[in-house]
């Protein structure tokens, strides 16, 4: 996710208030690096998307579960939000925009009951952070620093925005 300084600073205080309270914005996947007793989220049983290059997209990133999030990182050694998502759609022929708010504006809109595995969902307003739908309301994404790319609910994200189609 990319913000300017005092956007960050402020994001960060207000969610190092909210965890310290024992709130949890978005629920974390079971992973070594999650924070003791956060919320599983499992992917659905089975995700099938709808052609072979979404499947490649939504397979690649499920492959990368457990990466730790790194600021502008967009290799296997550490991604952003946004480069978690231009991996995973390199990995099947599809050129996105390397930014969250670049990305926004790739492929066609999407309305949320229309959403299908590997379309991209965007929050924020202006749009600072993408994941990949995954289906039945979860999506996979690279939340923020000290986190890992991990599954979350898509409606326990605050500040949906809108989402894209790129396969």
């Amino acid at each position: 996710m990319r913000t300017t300084t005092s956007r960050r600073s402020t994001r960060g205080a207000a969610l190092a208030l909210l965890t310290g309270a024992g709130i949890m914005l978005s629920p974390m996947a079971a992973q070594a690096a999650a924070p003791p007793g956060a919320p599983v989220v499992s992917a659905p049983s089975q995700v099938v998307a709808p052609n072979g290059a979404a499947q490649r997209i939504v397979d690649t990133a499920l492959s990368l579960q457990g990466t730790p999030y790194v600021w502008g990182g967009s290799t296997t050694r550490g991604f952003d939000c946004s480069g978690l998502v231009q991996y995973a759609a390199a990995s099947a022929g599809v050129s996105v925009p390397r930014t969250s708010r670049a990305q926004a504006t790739a492929g066609t809109p999407v309305s949320r009951a229309d959403l299908r595995p590997g379309d991209l969902v965007f929050f924020y307003n202006p749009v600072g952070h993408v994941g990949i739908y995954l289906g039945d309301g979860k999506m996979v994404h690279a939340p923020t620093r000290g986190d890992v790319v991990r599954i979350a609910d898509v409606d326990r994200m605050w500040g949906y925005n809108s989402a894209r189609r790129i396969a």
